[in-house]
């Protein structure tokens, strides 16, 4: 990635609730760049402030000290609920989302077929949400915030709520769809796997407060996956060291 510019900067982002004695940092002093057409996957315990730390780039919260610059336009954030409407199509859903993003009306419907096509629902566009299995919702979801027009993609484990099998389909779907469209993608989960599979590099949070504590590069998007000896040795290498900080912050 060397050369490529960031399109997310933090720059010593603290987020602080309350005051006083009541005052409890979650986060505290992250560093963190996301450069053009990188993927990143952020893990790290619950109460690592993960999520915290999603929320304040896509700008649904702000920082109590630090800067956080996003030079792409406002990101897409995807969340593990998809947060589809049951009442809309997968088509009239995708379309909110162009209407939304300031197409013109004659072109929202072709458009959100060729977003659904993209993410292997070409012929789900008239289907109802009750009628998706989860997996299709979240393709779903993935297509309306690829609506929005924006290079950068926030997702907030969209994908634990699915089953295994489901997962691995979608993960390889994501890389594709990233890949096709050049988009950036920081992405929390906790499961290391999923983000030895999916990143080009790994960073780990600490607990309480949430600090970036180490990072891993994965390697070329070509050599993805978990199926390797390198890949699985990465597994346990993070996994030990998140279990390590898991640790750190029981005994604080």
């Amino acid at each position: 990635m060397t050369g490529h510019s960031a399109v997310i900067e933090v720059c010593g982002a603290t987020k602080a609730y309350g005051t006083g004695t009541a005052r409890r940092v979650v986060l505290e002093d992250v560093h963190l760049r996301l450069l053009k057409s990188e993927f990143v996957c952020v893990v790290g315990a619950s109460g690592s402030g993960k999520s915290t730390l999603l929320h304040l780039v896509a700008g649904l919260d702000t920082a109590t000290e630090g800067r956080i610059g996003v030079t792409a336009g406002r990101p897409a954030v995807m969340f593990q609920d998809h947060a589809l409407f049951p009442w809309l199509t997968a088509g009239k859903n995708v379309e909110l989302a162009l209407r939304l993003a300031g197409i013109a009306p004659g072109s929202r419907r072709e458009q959100a077929r060729s977003l659904l096509a993209l993410v292997g629902l070409a012929e789900s566009h008239g289907q109802r949400v009750h009628e998706l299995s989860g997996g299709m919702r979240q393709r779903v979801a993935l297509a309306r915030a690829l609506a929005q027009g924006t290079d950068v993609l926030l997702m907030d484990e969209p994908f634990a709520a699915l089953d295994a099998v489901t997962r691995r389909v979608l993960h390889a779907e994501l890389l594709r769809v990233c890949a096709e469209r050049g988009t950036a993608v920081l992405f929390v989960t906790h499961d290391v796997g999923e983000a030895v599979a999916l990143a080009d590099r790994v960073v780990l949070m600490s607990s309480d407060p949430g600090r970036v504590v180490a990072e891993w590069s994965v390697g070329l998007r070509s050599a993805r996956g978990t199926d390797t000896p390198d890949a699985a040795g990465l597994v346990d290498e993070i996994t030990a060291r998140l279990g390590e900080e898991a640790d750190c912050s029981a005994r604080r």
